[in-house]
């Protein structure tokens, strides 16, 4: 029976990860730093079949390295050393670069980019000891292609695609596989509170693409890093963002330069 680490893992995609693979059979430790969070998550998940019993919840921030390191070896003492890490953890704040403070900015790189790598860092000594595991690291469609509004949360997810070609790398010959998956939009709180503030800019591009339902995306997820695929993509305009980014982002740039001469802001 594995042992399951989810950071992230008290709402959203991650809890809808650490459902699935629950009722497939795993011992999960959710991995969060808001306790009360943790707890409803708790209560949600003590409702499967059998989940009691292998289910545990340690409270840490991932974006601090002593925290999480003291999370991951609390869940350890529970449930042995994790040989799964998905990386779920994430937050996102939009908002026009020129108006945004820098804390925000800086708080959305320290979760998204340092907590995943803290968090791999915090189980991979266990991995490579035992010969192997698995990390699945949850970016973004915001990780293929620059979106107003989302510097931050752009910057952060595109380098854990750089993250993962290198960990992918230098894990290759020690038995631990290495995916990343770029999720759309997907329904969740976090969804929610976001589109309160997000930029009619950046609606413009991603309101193209219906939002998910955090169940599905956590199936495609898991397919995905149960099948070693290096990367994962989410249906056919994704999936051609993921090849071709480069090129989709010039075109919504000529776009935006387009309708700012004609004096008014994309809707």
């Amino acid at each position: 029976m594995r042992h399951v680490l989810v950071t992230g893992g008290s709402s959203g995609i991650g809890l809808a990860i650490a459902a699935l693979l629950l009722s497939r059979g795993d011992r999960v430790t959710l991995l969060a730093r808001d306790e009360g969070r943790l707890e409803a998550a708790m209560d949600i998940l003590s409702e499967l079949p059998g989940a009691g019993e292998r289910l545990a919840a340690v409270s840490a921030d991932v974006a601090d390295a002593a925290s999480v390191g003291a999370g991951v070896r609390a869940a350890a003492s529970r449930f042995g050393p994790a040989d799964v890490l998905v990386a779920s953890a994430g937050i996102v704040e939009p908002g026009l670069f020129h108006d945004q403070p820098p804390e925000l900015f800086e708080r959305q790189v320290a979760v998204n980019l340092f907590g995943v790598a803290n968090s791999v860092r915090a189980v991979l000594p266990d991995m490579r000891a035992a010969g192997g595991g698995r990390i699945a690291i949850v970016s973004s469609g915001a990780g293929l292609i620059g979106i107003p509004g989302y510097s931050g949360y752009c910057a952060s997810k595109f380098a854990l695609r750089g993250l993962a070609a290198s960990l992918r790398a230098e894990t290759a010959g020690h038995g631990i596989s290495v995916s990343i998956s770029f999720p759309p939009d997907t329904v969740t709180p976090q969804y929610e509170r976001e589109m309160l503030v997000r930029p009619p800019e950046a609606e413009a591009m991603m309101g193209r693409v219906r939002p998910w339902q955090a169940a599905d995306v956590a199936r495609v997820i898991v397919e995905g890093m149960e099948k070693g695929r290096r990367e994962v993509h989410f249906g056919v305009a994704l999936r051609f963002v993921g090849y071709f980014g480069p090129l989709v982002s010039a075109w919504f740039d000529a776009r935006l330069v387009r309708t700012a001469r004609k004096g008014r802001r994309p809707v």
